[in-house]
């Protein structure tokens, strides 16, 4: 049996909100100073100037909050260098079809929303460019980014990852092996990803990270019984005895 062997176990890079490019000092002036802005606007008797003085606080008050800046990210600055930590599953699941056509499967990019019940729509723009649509958990809304895929060996494996500047920076990789017997596939998933830095972000990890796993192995689990109801054998039936 072929042993699978990893990228690394591929990390998405931080390049999104993923990264807190805020150092701590500054985090707390803009934070105090988002506080005092927002203070100010609902004192405001002219709605023009209130109105910008919100939306002045409201930003400052995500800097410090989150520790990322949009504006800092858009030219490349960065006083932190800290990133949020990644979430990862690895999980490996056997199926009874063919490597090639669970290959072939996988490597149809669209098909995934059929196993993955997180992913709404994922389109494919060419051969190795993509843009993906998700669930938020508890059905509080969906996010998006656009993915490539970097590494795409026939058969074997396949891995992507987040364009730089997603919405949510993730990383992927999946191998096929003959099963052992060579009857079947195995399939070795590795899926990672960072959740938006800052606190928030932070509880939104500690969250998904204890079902994430879980989540995958369920999503294998579908696509396991899809492939091998398609390759369940028909038994024949047996014609009745001819009458003399």
């Amino acid at each position: 049996m072929d042993s699978p062997s990893y990228s690394l176990y591929p990390e998405p890079p931080a390049s999104g909100s993923s990264q807190i490019n805020v150092s701590n000092p500054e985090r707390v002036v803009s934070a105090i100073g988002g506080l005092a802005l927002t203070a100010f606007a609902f004192r405001q008797r002219r709605p023009a100037v209130g109105l910008l003085m919100g939306m002045l606080g409201g930003g400052l008050l995500y800097r410090g909050l989150s520790g990322h800046c949009p504006l800092s990210s858009a030219v490349g600055r960065s006083t932190s260098g800290q990133s949020a930590k990644p979430i990862s599953a690895h999980v490996t699941e056997t199926i009874l079809a063919p490597r090639r056509e669970v290959y072939e499967y996988w490597r149809q990019l669209e098909n995934l929303p059929r196993f993955m019940h997180h992913l709404l729509k994922v389109t494919e723009y060419d051969e190795r460019h993509s843009h993906w649509v998700a669930h938020l958990p508890g059905g509080r809304g969906r996010v998006s980014w656009d993915a490539e895929i970097h590494q795409d060996e026939p058969d074997q494996r396949i891995a992507w990852r987040s364009v730089p500047g997603a919405s949510v920076d993730n990383a992927g990789e999946v191998q096929f092996v003959d099963a052992p017997g060579r009857y079947g596939t195995e399939i070795h998933v590795h899926i990672s990803y960072r959740p938006p830095a800052g606190s928030i972000g932070l509880r939104l990890g500690q969250a998904l990270n204890r079902s994430f796993e879980q989540m995958v192995k369920e999503d294998l689990q579908r696509l396991k019984e899809m492939l091998e109801t398609e390759n369940k054998p028909v038994q024949m039936e047996t014609p009745a005895p001819a009458l003399v």
